[in-house]
């Protein structure tokens, strides 16, 4: 079982930039987190791996949401504790 406290290298690019962070994975940009919100876009990639390596980044970097699925279909937790349905594109505040 991978580690999921750690992002995995394979086809992923993390990327700080004065306070924002991206993380791509195979040419998606996944996770986008500045102070004041997230954004997560699987680009329509709803797999597995990327759902393992958005929760790999908000693991590592402390970004507070997590991501599972339930009968086919994605949910999300976000840092203030409410459930959403996930959508591509989707932008939710940061509690830093």
């Amino acid at each position: 079982m991978p580690a999921m406290d750690k992002l995995s290298t394979y086809r992923t690019n993390v990327m700080v930039t004065g306070r924002r962070l991206s993380v791509v994975y195979a040419d998606t940009l996944i996770v986008d987190a500045d102070d004041n919100a997230i954004t997560l876009d699987s680009n329509g990639w709803q797999t597995v791996t990327t759902k393992r390596k958005m929760n790999q980044a908000a693991n590592q970097f402390g970004l507070g949401y997590s991501i599972w699925q339930e009968k086919g279909k994605w949910f999300v937790r976000t840092p203030q504790g409410e459930t959403l349905p996930y959508a591509d594109g989707m932008t939710f505040a940061r509690v830093n």
